[in-house]
């Protein structure tokens, strides 16, 4: 009989999912925290330094509002200790060569894993979240982050010969990974031999902090990682720093524009990883109780407050009634509780800020039409918790279905076919994630490469690895972390490092070619009849410019060699958008790509008198010098043809059943505004690698000798090249440059030329966030191919998507 009953008492568990709380012990971390009852400092060349002003904030448990420890408040004083702190330490940390820091970061990894407990602890008392998070995600996790790098650390002076570190790395991390992220962000920086100062967010400073000390004990270099808490007054501080390098950000999309803006012009390399509203895609022959199970796991981990986020679930409408009542169903068995209560599903909100943006939010949408249901439960008593809550019936365009809502809030909506399923999910202006469910392998990878995100989950969600590279398109940034993509973060080629400023380039031009040139070479060239105005080519066609305007292009001995076309906005804009009707050359084959080229520098080279020609009268070189730019023009579409069809994803293996896809995609339209010097080759060199990846491009010739480029609009007139592919605005360079940047619809600017162009084009570009590549007035040889050519070009010319597909049953 008593057995009887056992058995009936364990199924009606199994059911009901009703059983007692089972909270994981804190003494350890409240150890740990009353050490330091006095508070924290910041972290400064290996050892806690008090703030330098004297100030302090307190942070406290979401889950209880209680206080946990005093923070230092950092000031610009303390900003700046630490980055001299790095920067004393850099060139000792990258002597120390690949091996000694991999050997270090295998002792961070193995540090995080001894530690795991108290790791995990910690972080759910500061941050909220449960406890079974943070030990069976976040720490572990942590340590893949360190190890996997450890081995890029071993394998640098091989795979990456032709790179060096940036220096001194600031990064900025948010609240909803604090550990996670600092291992995301410190573990490829330390690896590649940049020293790093790390600001964590306001809320959640304590795990940096206790990551901070092991790493001491565990013998990292001091100076080589140091911590400065603060607001975001901290942060300013850090990113307005001359001293560092780069900053990394991982946070909302509104603070990424301003550290755009600020960072604009000081050449410092930028990385944004921020907002999201991620699509969670179901077609009508997905295992519905398994997708079930994934939008559990996509929009309630961590409270939602996940920046990929599975937040708009799009479901196919002959199972969309039936998979919304097992949904609700299953709702109704998730558990909100205390963090350190290792049965729950979610904890509580970050702070009571952040729990009534989710209320708003959600009263917002039940005001423009949508249905409300939440999971029955009583909530804990104080703290910031909210419980699970779907959305239905909203519509595309309503304020819970475009803005991220970053909490545990469920958007639905529903879709007939594929492509109303890929249209609905495009509809967004963010790009970080997605998750695509359906048991017709072939029907998911078609629509995973139509998904405008950097990370497509193929019947699962929320699948991370080291090795494996995340970051999004639009405006959730730019920028790869994880793998080898990631590593590429925090390197710069060799050869662009030792670039020197800008001088006067005619007159560079003319010495050193003349001094190279034979005798007979140095008789001028005569200089040809132009009776005409050369025109816009915009769309495949020759145009004249909308404002009717031409300006003066003069010959190196001073006489008017001809005039040129002066664009203007309009176009620029009629420009875009026959760069953007043109998106069939982005589904092209790399082989239709590769044959263009080819195609391109055999009418060049048929040419090839004439444009040495024409160089020689613009710029004054010789004529054996002309010859050469024009020979070397030509090779260079070459290469750019080799590389069209070999410039290719690779396979990741992560630990887990499955393998995830790296796809090289093309970024879209990209605005490039060329220098003066070297015309025809500076004006291959930035259009070839964009045709070889798929780009469409409106490209801005450099003004002294913009004759050459609008001489090769008639190379490709006789080419094969779709209309719109390639168009050419001429006119001055600082207009065209503001414009383009401005531009929502240009998914990505390249601006060669003085240090002015380089800050508009990276401050006019918060608008969409687009992703620049400028020189900052350093001149690039184009004569040499190791830094006029190759894979550093292809890199920016491209954006890396990865595919996860998970195996078996």
């Amino acid at each position: 009989m008593s057995n009887n009953n056992s058995s009936s008492n364990v199924a009606r568990y199994f059911d009901t999912m009703d059983y007692g709380p089972a909270p994981e012990s804190d003494t350890d971390a409240r150890e740990w925290l009353t050490r330091h009852a006095e508070g924290f400092g910041h972290f400064i060349d290996g050892r806690f330094t008090p703030a330098s002003e004297g100030a302090h904030f307190d942070t406290a448990e979401p889950a209880t509002g209680q206080r946990l420890a005093g923070i230092a408040q950092g000031s610009a004083k303390d900003v700046d200790a630490a980055v001299a702190a790095a920067r004393a330490a850099q060139p000792g940390w990258f002597a120390l060569g690949g091996h000694g820091r991999a050997r270090h970061l295998y002792a961070l990894a193995r540090m995080v894993q001894r530690h795991a407990r108290l790791l995990a602890v910690v972080e759910a008392l500061d941050n909220g979240k449960p406890i079974r998070e943070t030990r069976d995600l976040d720490v572990p996790l942590a340590a893949r982050h360190f190890y996997h790098h450890a081995g890029w650390a071993q394998l640098q002076e091989r795979e990456f010969a032709d790179q060096v570190p940036l220096g001194v790395v600031g990064q900025i991390i948010p609240w909803n990974f604090p550990l996670l992220m600092l291992a995301w962000k410190i573990a490829p920086a330390l690896a590649l031999g940049n020293t790093v100062v790390l600001k964590p967010a306001e809320f959640t400073s304590l795990s940096a902090l206790l990551f901070a000390e092991l790493a001491a004990q565990a013998g990292l270099p001091r100076g080589v990682l140091n911590v400065v808490t603060g607001d975001g007054a901290t942060g300013a501080a850090l990113v307005a720093h001359e001293g560092v390098d780069k900053i990394a950000f991982t946070g909302s999309t509104e603070v990424g524009r301003l550290i755009r803006t600020a960072t604009a012009g000081t050449g410092k390399s930028l990385t944004l990883e921020l907002g999201g509203k991620s699509p969670f895609i179901v077609f009508d022959d997905a295992d519905i109780d398994a997708a079930v199970e994934g939008v559990v796991d996509a929009i309630w981990f961590n409270q939602g407050q996940v920046c990929c986020a599975g937040s708009r679930l799009l479901l196919q409408e002959g199972i969309a009634e039936e998979f919304i009542a097992r949904l609700k169903r299953r709702m109704q068995t998730l558990r909100v509780g205390p963090p350190l209560d290792k049965a729950i599903d979610m904890g509580s909100l970050i702070d009571p800020t952040q729990l009534e943006r989710v209320r708003s939010l959600v009263a917002t949408g039940v005001r423009e039409g949508a249905s409300c249901y939440q999971a029955p439960g009583a909530l804990p008593p104080g703290g910031s918790f909210f419980p699970p809550t779907l959305l239905t019936g909203v519509q595309p365009a309503s304020t819970v279905a475009t803005e991220e809502i970053f909490g545990p809030v469920l958007v639905t909506m529903t879709f007939r076919t594929p492509d109303e399923a890929v249209a609905l999910a495009n509809n967004t202006r963010y790009g970080l994630a997605a998750s695509v469910w359906s048991e017709t392998i072939g029907l998911a990878l078609g629509i995973a490469p139509q998904l405008q995100a950097g990370v497509v989950w193929v019947n699962a969600t929320n699948l991370f690895d080291a090795g494996v590279g995340f970051g999004g398109y639009r405006e959730s940034g730019y920028g790869r972390e994880g793998g080898r993509e990631g590593c590429y973060e925090y390197l710069k080629p060799r050869a662009w490092a030792q670039r020197k400023p800008r001088a006067d380039v005619d007159a560079v031009a003319v010495v050193a070619a003349n001094e190279a040139a034979d005798a007979k070479d140095e008789t001028p060239l005569a200089l040809p009849v132009i009776d005409r105005t050369a025109k816009l080519f915009i769309g495949g066609k020759q145009v004249r410019p909308d404002g009717e305007l031409s300006s003066s292009v003069f010959a190196a001995n001073g006489q008017r060699a001809g005039e040129v076309g002066t664009g203007n906005r309009k176009d620029i804009r009629n420009a875009v958008a026959a760069a953007r009707s043109a998106a069939s050359w982005s589904s092209a084959t790399p082989h239709r790509r590769a044959q263009a080229l080819y195609y391109l520098a055999e009418n060049l080279s048929a040419r090839a008198g004439e444009f040495a020609a024409r160089i020689a009268s613009l710029t004054g070189v010789a004529a054996k010098a002309a010859q050469a730019e024009v020979d070397a023009s030509v090779s260079r579409l070459f290469a750019y043809g080799a590389w069209a069809d070999k410039y290719e994803g690779t396979v990741h293996v992560p630990p887990l059943r499955g393998v995830a896809l790296a796809t090289v995609e093309a970024i879209g339209v990209v605005g490039v505004v060329c220098p003066d010097e070297a015309p025809l080759l500076s004006f291959v060199s930035l259009l070839a690698p964009n045709l070889a990846m798929g780009n469409r491009t409106v490209i801005v010739p450099g003004e002294k000798h913009a004759l050459v480029a609008t001489d090769f609009y008639q190379v490709l007139e006789t080419s094969d090249l779709p209309g719109g592919v390639v168009n050419i605005v001429t006119g001055p360079a600082a207009s065209l440059v503001r414009t383009l940047a401005e531009h929502d619809d240009v998914d990505a600017l390249w601006v060669f030329g003085d240090k002015a162009l380089s800050r508009d084009a990276e401050r006019l570009s918060v608008g969409n966030l687009k992703r620049t590549l400028v020189d900052h007035g350093l001149a690039t040889d184009w004569s040499d191919p190791v830094s006029g050519e190759g894979p550093a070009f292809l890199r920016h010319a491209t954006q890396v998507k990865n595919i996860w597909i998970p195996y078996g049953e």
